[in-house]
């Protein structure tokens, strides 16, 4: 049997292989229990920013108190120095140009007769009046014209084409009641309170009726929205979850997913809702698709990597996260790799600044990201093995290690992202959703959700006001031609 001496501050302790092995799995054990358990403080109790300050070595502590000295030399100093201005009094914002304004004049009382005016001051002021809901009455006259055959008829003009036939709800209404849920995260139930406020008794049921019958009408445009997404040859792709009611789990929720698919070069991106996370979701949306597909580590993506026509790139950011979780595991190591990371968000953080085209952002990368990039992944693989393997800051390294050759893709093109930040602003409205309404009510009702969602995100991508836009599409899409719904995305 072999045994191995081992150098303890007692002394010398001789154990056998198989007891240093126990060793070391039990110090791994314990290195893995202090991350979850340092994850789960960081949850309950910790700050949601993962900005990273490098501290400067040089820099004194706050509370760094100077040792003792010699007796100070006294010492006399003349200077002169500029007098203070006065103190500016606050700049207050001009109110928005674009609204209306309502003028009010107030005259001075008991005005003598015969006083002239010299000029006048003006205060403005920012109000508000509560939503102006009002019927909209169609009134069509009926005539009846007689004939030189003694044959009479009746004409009357043809009803404008509204969103719901033969409903009673317009265009406005039902454009409010979206945006009001999939934007302002505000439930049916609440919104039913606000308009009973003013007087305006629209059931729960006659919500969600109405509701049903706009995504109905929407659902065309929906598949136009995801056919001109999938048609890119560059997307991202991510998944996020979502509660639903189902029959299968009386008193509880299933677990869904929202899986979402955006364009950055075009700006458009479309949510599918699939009832689990495994891959056969993305595969079937992505199976005609080819080119460069960027999304985080998660294992339903890794397969894409050997399906022909596509590429897989990976998110530098994710990457990062593991990196900014290690810091109370190994300071030190997590600095360094952090202060990499920082190198390369320079670089993109320059090019953004700068405005650069297509062009002179890959140059720039080429001579300033690259060398970069270069460092880390020797850097990496020379720390993979000086680490613990489930300690944070060794999955931190094994993770991305793994993911490198994706993770550093994003130079060869210039129109790829360094990460998929991008994607998870278009489903933070998701999550914040979540915490409003809490769950879906059916499998069904997580796919309508899914074309909101898609429709809003792309209006919000493209800085196009929602309300303004749905209300428009809903009023022209009843008669709109079906091979020209592309004309009516946000953005185009």
């Amino acid at each position: 049997m072999v045994s191995l001496l081992i150098m303890t501050s007692e002394g010398q302790v001789t154990i056998t292989q198989k007891e240093y092995g126990q060793f070391l799995a039990q110090r791994s054990e314990i290195e893995l229990l202090k991350q979850q358990l340092s994850e789960l403080r960081r949850m309950i109790f910790g700050a949601k920013s993962e900005r990273f300050v490098p501290s400067d070595a040089n820099q004194a502590s706050l509370f760094d108190l100077p040792g003792p000295t010699t007796k100070p030399v006294k010492e006399t100093i003349s200077y002169t120095r500029n007098k203070p201005a006065p103190k500016k009094q606050p700049f207050r914002l001009e109110l928005a140009p674009h609204l209306p304004r309502k003028e009010e004049i107030i005259e001075p009382d008991h005005l003598p007769e015969g006083a002239k005016k010299i000029g006048e001051a003006v205060t403005e002021v920012l109000e508000y009046e509560p939503a102006n809901i009002y019927v909209r009455r169609i009134v069509r006259p009926k005539y009846i014209i007689s004939s030189t055959d003694e044959r009479t008829t009746i004409t009357i003009a043809q009803l404008p084409a509204l969103p719901i036939p033969k409903g009673n709800a317009g265009a406005g209404i039902l454009a409010h009641i979206l945006v009001s849920k999939f934007t302002d995260h505000l439930p049916f139930y609440r919104q039913k309170q606000m308009f009973k406020r003013q007087r305006v008794v629209i059931s729960e049921s006659t919500l969600n009726g109405w509701f049903n019958a706009t995504v109905t009408l929407l659902g065309p445009l929906y598949e136009t929205l995801k056919k001109q997404v999938l048609s890119a040859s560059y997307l991202m792709a991510d998944e996020t979850p979502l509660p639903v009611l189902t029959k299968d789990k009386p008193g509880a929720t299933h677990k869904g997913y929202h899986w979402v698919y955006y364009n950055p070069v075009n700006k458009q991106v479309f949510f599918d809702y699939q009832k689990t996370r495994s891959r056969e979701g993305p595969d079937n949306i992505l199976k005609s698709f080819t080119g460069y597909l960027q999304t985080d580590g998660y294992g339903a993506y890794t397969h894409f990597e050997n399906r022909k026509g596509i590429t897989l790139l990976s998110c530098m950011a994710h990457a990062r996260r593991k990196f900014e979780h290690a810091k109370e595991n190994d300071p030190q190591l997590a600095k360094e790799a952090l202060l990499l990371f920082q190198k390369l968000y320079t670089v993109e953080r320059k090019a953004k600044e700068s405005q650069m085209g297509f062009g002179q952002i890959k140059a720039l990368r080429q001579a300033e990201a690259v060398p970069v990039l270069n460092e880390m992944e020797s850097w990496l693989k020379g720390h993979l093995y000086q680490v613990l393997p489930k300690s944070a800051i060794g999955e931190a390294v094994a993770y991305t290690l793994k993911l490198w050759p994706r993770l550093k893709r994003y130079v060869q093109d210039r129109r790829f992202q360094i990460d998929n930040n991008l994607i998870e602003n278009s489903i933070r409205p998701v999550a914040l959703g979540r915490k409003n309404y809490l769950f879906a009510g059916s499998h069904h009702a997580a796919q309508q959700a899914a074309i909101i969602y898609s429709l809003l995100a792309t209006c919000k991508i493209n800085e196009v006001e929602p309300f303004s836009w749905l209300k428009q599409v809903l009023d022209i899409i009843p008669d709109y031609p079906a091979n020209q719904l592309h004309k009516l995305l946000p953005g185009i």
